[in-house]
């Protein structure tokens, strides 16, 4: 099943709840939280009071909280209880990835890994069947509104590869340049939940995630 999952990270911050619900409303019920701690990547974004609000404007959402953050399990505790149905953690933000892993899975939330752009896929190889996801980076981590890396096709194909010689139940999430132009060759790629955040928070946020969602339908 395709999942659109826009990012906070581009929504208008004066005005988050009124944007947060008209995307609700317009059929968007996972919301991507980008956590960045001005370590791991060079920019800071936000954290646990955030997520807090977007938990009390949407207590129906499923929360995805994607933590760009060096040695992450120090918050796991906070932001899962700020609201987070799902943590996705950087493979190269920690040396204790199995650890983080089963730490998370104990603590009851959907465990998600991310490579960035450089990281060979290779390396999740030996993890992959014990996360709900993974996370293929399509630009570098950090910063909002890059274009999309082309490359990155190769890399979710060979991660599609991967859980099907496997026989997994993984989601392949997308984060980074996605628009309504390149998502249905990511989504031929194999990727299955799609982050965007610049080309959903629009003038127009009712139109943009319909234009989304009926094209995440079309391939399903």
């Amino acid at each position: 099943m395709n999942i659109l999952s826009p990012s906070v990270l581009a929504i208008d911050f004066g005005h988050m709840e009124r944007d947060l619900v008209e995307a609700w409303k317009a059929g968007a019920n996972t919301i991507h939280l980008d956590v960045m701690d001005g370590m791991f990547v060079p920019s800071i974004s936000f954290g646990m009071p955030v997520i807090k609000y977007v938990r009390k404007a949407l207590p129906d959402a499923f929360l995805d909280a994607h933590m760009m953050v060096q040695n992450p399990s120090r918050y796991f505790d906070d932001i899962i209880e700020a609201g987070a149905d799902s943590i996705t953690i950087h493979y190269e933000a920690t040396d204790s990835v199995k650890k983080d892993i089963e730490l998370l899975k104990e603590k009851g939330v959907k465990v998600g890994v991310a490579i960035s752009p450089d990281t060979p896929v290779s390396c999740i190889e030996d993890i992959i069947e014990s996360v709900d996801m993974i996370l293929v980076m399509t630009v570098y981590p950090g910063f909002g509104g890059q274009k999309f890396i082309d490359a990155s096709l190769d890399r979710i194909k060979a991660v599609k590869k991967m859980v099907d010689d496997k026989n997994l139940n993984v989601n392949i999430e997308v984060d980074g340049g996605i628009t309504l132009q390149n998502v249905q060759t990511v989504i031929n790629a194999g990727a299955n939940v799609i982050v965007s955040g610049s080309a959903v928070f629009t003038d127009d946020i009712t139109g943009s995630v319909k234009s989304f969602l009926k094209l995440l339908k079309e391939c399903d």
